[in-house]
């Protein structure tokens, strides 16, 4: 790339002067730990969620573990999740000691195949945990169907799909538990961070006790039951605060481009542009393009060409879980998911995030079709 060339970043977090402005009155205040701010996050989020609960917790990973752990998962429980996600996803279930079962993946929203799920049920499952891959929701019919029929909870991961949409509800009051990620590349973000929302007073309960040392938040050293350290701090959450005022901007540039990209790329041979099944409002977290054995290019080359261009693309995710160390360890091969290794070889991202305009947008289209 040209040193003169301005590189077009895969992710790029939008932190202005009311986010700046609003830590510094933090500071000022000495507020640092969790306090009435976390409190006013929390409001806000279940209010924008369309739930009657949120709960603040230090990351993302710990949502997850803070609502398995409020359903009760133990040692003697299976979780039913997908193989091609973050890691982070797969490592909560084992942080409560529960088996992780893999179930393969459905090549247009790249999220659980409902279709290959119900065969992955047995006696021991407790909960099914899918993903909102990429800012896509899950398939909530079907799969909230088979947990109905199997008495089995749904613990969404929404990391990646704040502000998506199923039938005009939002992603987080769709499932009995959903988990948010605030991290520095998410669609909003407080650098660090994460949010838990539910419908249920038990599990908010449930939660607030293990994010806090299993302390009773209105009576101090009031030990009911084992916890974590899992709280928010008022500097971090007034970031996300600010951010949400910002959300619906947010979405709608990235939708913007994401539709720039579907109607410039559409007609590449051996390129695939991401889908939005009907009903859905996918919120691009990624914008995730297949490179198929029909592209004039290998996937690395067109890494390559696009970044002597100016523009970042990365590869979201290279491997699905199950081929990893710690879950080859547990009886996992490759072959038992075709779809998500085959998909893990195709996959890459460009950038589609707020900061790109509808200039570099297009800039992106033309190099692409060059390549």
């Amino acid at each position: 790339m040209s040193k003169s060339k301005k590189l077009i970043e895969i992710s790029k977090p939008i932190i202005e002067k009311e986010e700046i402005n609003a830590v510094v009155k933090v500071l000022k205040n000495r507020q640092l730990s969790q306090g009435p701010i976390v409190k006013n996050l929390e409001e806000i989020f279940a209010r924008y969620c369309g739930t009657k609960y949120a709960v603040a917790v230090c990351n993302g990973t710990a949502t997850l573990h803070c609502a398995l752990h409020a359903l009760k998962v133990t040692d003697q429980d299976q979780v039913i999740t997908t193989p091609f996600t973050f890691v982070a996803t797969a490592n909560a279930i084992l942080m409560e000691r529960a088996k992780v079962v893999f179930s393969d993946i459905e090549e247009e929203t790249f999220n659980l195949d409902p279709k290959k799920l119900e065969s992955k049920i047995t006696k021991r499952t407790k909960v099914i945990m899918p993903v909102d891959l990429f800012g896509h929701i899950y398939d909530v019919q079907q799969i909230n169907s088979i947990a109905k029929r199997h008495h089995l909870s749904i613990v969404e991961d929404a990391a990646q799909s704040v502000a998506a949409e199923y039938k005009n509800k939002k992603a987080g009051n769709l499932a009995e538990v959903a988990s948010f990620s605030l991290y520095a590349t998410k669609n909003i973000t407080s650098g660090v961070g994460g949010m838990l929302t539910t419908n249920s007073k038990e599990i908010m309960e449930k939660c607030k006790l293990f994010r806090h040392h299993g302390q009773d938040e209105s009576k101090v050293y009031e030990y009911i039951e084992f916890g974590y350290n899992y709280r928010m701090m008022d500097m971090i959450a007034v970031i996300a605060i600010e951010q949400m005022k910002k959300i619906e901007d947010f979405t709608s540039k990235r939708r913007a481009n994401a539709a720039l990209f579907n109607e410039g790329l559409k007609d590449i041979q051996g390129l695939i542009t991401p889908i939005e099944k009907p009903g859905y409002k996918h919120v691009y977290h990624q914008y995730t393009l297949r490179i198929t054995p029909e592209f004039k290019l290998s996937r690395d080359k067109f890494i390559e060409k696009l970044a002597d261009r100016g523009i970042m693309a990365k590869i979201f995710y290279p491997k699905p879980l199950h081929l990893y160390p710690h879950f080859l360890e547990m009886g996992y091969k490759k072959g038992d998911f075709p779809v998500a290794e085959r998909l893990a070889n195709e996959v890459v991202s460009i950038p589609v995030h707020p900061l790109v305009t509808p200039k570099q947008a297009e800039f992106i289209i033309q190099s692409i079709k060059k390549i």
